[in-house]
């Protein structure tokens, strides 16, 4: 390879050396991490990613929500950023790349042009987005959110986890709450990289994803009351269990989904009864309802033909109920110009590619609504995230890396002669 091919290419020993460093920060025993937002292991990532970005000679900042931004500078300090971006923390039993990969990508982005001696038109902003995961603070992209105006910042900082503890109180304690604004600046363009999260890419054998948009998600509650009664005397009929009720609705709102084609989603989770006993039917059972669809109509479609199975399965088991939307993200499509930008790059370096759409929500989604945007996936073995086996290889990782190099490169002002 010449020396101009190289050029085209990030460090893949480097990027792979500091994706397990970063993986050794709240390991679990599966081999997977647990850097949940806001936690003390996600400071020790975020101490280990700023230590690195410092020595590449980056300037940081820290907005109101906590959202971590490190900017290299460019020959023009008027010109509006290429902005990088993903996050760093996990969900409890995560993999080791989901996010993170992202950020060190981006991280490893400007250290490549810092080995070439390149100066950039554009400045270069990489965002660490604080709570993308929304597993300890239940608001999935908060910090992009945030910063989108999708969530209000009071709202934001008032969420609270399982013991009680406020993001606002952790903020605190971490001394994470910074003075620059979680409002959106000028960027002429947003990029981030990402494993695939699904089957796609490995099963056809391709090496990139250039995503082009991502299914609209809607997160629920779902609460449903009963009457407590002991569960040996009480006869089966005329019972008002909410647990009954709740497995109807589970089997038909997931029929209904099927029958709304391969890109529909419904997942049920956290089901929570009270009182805590074996022997007594519950008087509330609560659990989280998750629905996606790349088609805003079709979301509206899936919501309307969920609420009904729900009246109509509580009516005729005698039970309450109540739903509360607590999140939603509306499909985004991506900017083309920034999927061509994307295509080229990974033509150039001669990977396989092929547009698709995104399964998984994004912080890219919020960012979507102020600046052009794009995502590149690389695949991930057996398609599995959010599990502690979640899997890349160092070519891969490098793959990836080295499409989002040439992206930025083209859209911050540096091309190679």
């Amino acid at each position: 390879m010449t020396v101009t091919d190289q050029a085209l290419l990030v460090d893949r020993d480097r990027l792979w050396s500091r994706l397990m460093d970063m993986a050794a920060v709240g390991p679990t025993a599966a081999g997977g991490s647990n850097r949940q937002a806001l936690s003390d292991e996600d400071a020790a990532g975020r101490a280990l990613f700023l230590g690195w970005a410092t020595q590449a000679g980056c300037t940081t900042e820290i907005d109101e929500i906590g959202n971590l931004w490190v900017r290299r500078a460019g020959a023009d300090g008027t010109a509006d950023p290429v902005l990088i971006g993903s996050h760093l923390d996990t969900q409890p039993t995560g993999g080791r790349f989901d996010g993170v990969y992202g950020v060190l990508g981006g991280l490893e982005v400007i250290e490549r042009l810092n080995d070439l001696g390149l100066v950039t038109e554009r400045p270069i902003d990489l965002v660490v987005w604080t709570n993308e995961e929304g597993s300890r603070f239940q608001y999935s992209m908060m910090g992009s959110a945030v910063w989108a105006g999708k969530l209000d910042l009071a709202e934001a900082l008032a969420l609270t986890d399982i013991d009680g503890i406020t993001v606002a109180d952790e903020l605190e304690r971490l001394g994470w709450a910074g003075d620059r604004p979680a409002a959106p600046t000028p960027h002429a363009a947003a990029f981030e990289l990402h494993i695939e999260q699904g089957p796609i890419l490995e099963a056809e054998r391709i090496e990139v994803g250039v995503v082009t948009g991502v299914q609209g998600l809607r997160w629920y509650t779902i609460e449903l009351g009963g009457f407590p009664a002991h569960a040996g005397p009480t006869p089966m009929a005329g019972r008002r269990d909410p647990a009954r009720a709740i497995a109807e609705v589970v089997g038909a709102v997931y029929g209904a989904t099927e029958r709304k084609g391969e890109w529909a989603r419904a997942t049920f989770a956290q089901f929570r009864s009270s009182p805590v006993s074996p022997n007594t039917i519950p008087e509330t059972l609560r659990c989280t309802l998750d629905l996606r669809h790349p088609d805003q109509r079709v979301l509206d479609e899936m919501e309307a033909e969920m609420r009904s199975i729900v009246a109509d399965r509580c009516e005729t088991i005698g039970v309450s109920h109540s739903i509360q939307l607590q999140n939603e993200s509306a499909p985004v499509a991506f900017a083309e110009p920034l999927i061509e930008a994307v295509e080229r790059a990974a033509s150039t370096l001669r990977l396989s590619n092929r547009r698709m759409i995104s399964g998984a929500g994004h912080d890219a989604c919020y960012v979507a609504r102020h600046c052009p945007t794009a995502m590149i996936f690389v695949p991930c073995e057996d398609g599995l995230s959010h599990n502690e086996a979640e899997a890349i290889t160092a070519d891969e990782a490098a793959n990836g890396a080295s499409v989002l190099l040439g992206a930025v490169r083209e859209l911050a002002g540096s091309k190679l002669s």
